[in-house]
């Protein structure tokens, strides 16, 4: 009868189960479909994607965030924010918030993952090796969804200063030839931006162009730009403007000559990267294509040989 009196407890814990997977895919589903947006300095609105994993936990982020408000976390706090501003992600996400995100995922996704992994391996036989491996496991996902918002912010950093990197040449050629036909460089700079789709630079130089609207000099929105996207290419071309601007030097000189200097460092960027790329091909050519072709080629050899007997 014993089997008997347990059916009730176990049909209501399966259907509770069912009820809380059933409640996780719409919640999932739900935070799938919400865009998350930040706001230009112009009043626009720019999509600006999440990963998954942190959308579904970002939620919680606010709770966490005040403690992290300790002068010991000071210096986090103050790298984490300008990485995060360097990264776009300012008005979306706090400092707060991104610490809290290192402590929220591994707790709440390192569940779920330690469960999977105990439920994979309930069925290898229990000895002294499986179980440290095993726990291996447990211990190599924890560390992996602690680092996971770290090292998406760094890829997302990487991906705007390659943005940047990448748009600053077209914006000083055109700079320089607006400001050589007779514009002033506000009125070219302002140009430059609007017909334009806006990116990462252009993101940039519309908040360089709003301080200068409410009153800064165009020295402190340039200098608080270069400060804030954390860029040496961009740095040295915000320098240079500024010390144009103090020495009354012709700025489509200066804009021409920044421009040619990013062309030279980007072709010699891409003729270090070209150096590069035999090194790094070696590792897959010894330890997959050579065993590839060593296969294919004598595999028919060694499988004939084989099947004679002879080895």
């Amino acid at each position: 009868m014993e089997p008997t009196s347990l059916e009730p407890v176990t049909y209501i814990v399966s259907v509770l189960w069912a009820l809380c997977a059933g409640g996780l895919a719409w919640y999932a589903a739900v935070i799938a479909r919400q865009m998350t947006y930040v706001t230009l300095a112009d009043g626009r609105r720019q999509q600006r994607s999440l990963p998954m994993l942190i959308r579904l936990v970002l939620p919680l982020a606010p709770t966490f965030a005040p403690l992290f408000d300790r002068p010991a976390f000071r210096r986090t706090r103050e790298k984490t924010a300008g990485e995060l501003v360097s990264a776009g992600f300012d008005g979306l996400l706090s400092d707060g918030e991104f610490m809290a995100l290192r402590i929220l995922m591994p707790g709440i996704y390192g569940v779920f993952w330690c469960g999977l992994v105990f439920m994979a391996m309930r069925s290898v036989p229990d000895d002294s090796f499986m179980r440290r491996m095993q726990m291996l496991f447990h211990l190599a996902g924890l560390l992996w969804f602690a680092a996971y918002p770290g090292l998406w912010l760094h890829r997302s950093l990487q991906a705007r200063h390659r943005s940047i990197q990448k748009s600053l040449p077209f914006i000083l050629d055109l700079l320089t030839l607006s400001v050589e036909a007779g514009m002033d460089f506000m009125s070219a700079l302002q140009r430059c931006v609007e017909r334009r789709q806006v990116d990462a630079l252009g993101e940039e130089l519309i908040r360089v162009i709003r301080g200068i609207q409410l009153g800064k000099t165009r020295r402190d929105a340039l200098r608080e730009m270069s400060q804030r996207v954390n860029l040496p290419s961009l740095r040295s071309v915000v320098h240079a403007l500024i010390q144009a601007d103090e020495l009354g030097v012709s700025v489509g000189y200066i804009l021409r000559i920044q421009s040619d200097q990013i062309r030279l460092r980007r072709f010699e960027r891409a003729e270090k990267l070209a150096n590069e790329a035999p090194v790094k091909m070696l590792f897959p050519l010894m330890f997959f294509i050579f065993p590839a072709v060593f296969l294919i080629l004598l595999g028919p050899v060694i499988y004939r040989l084989l099947s004679q007997g002879l080895f």
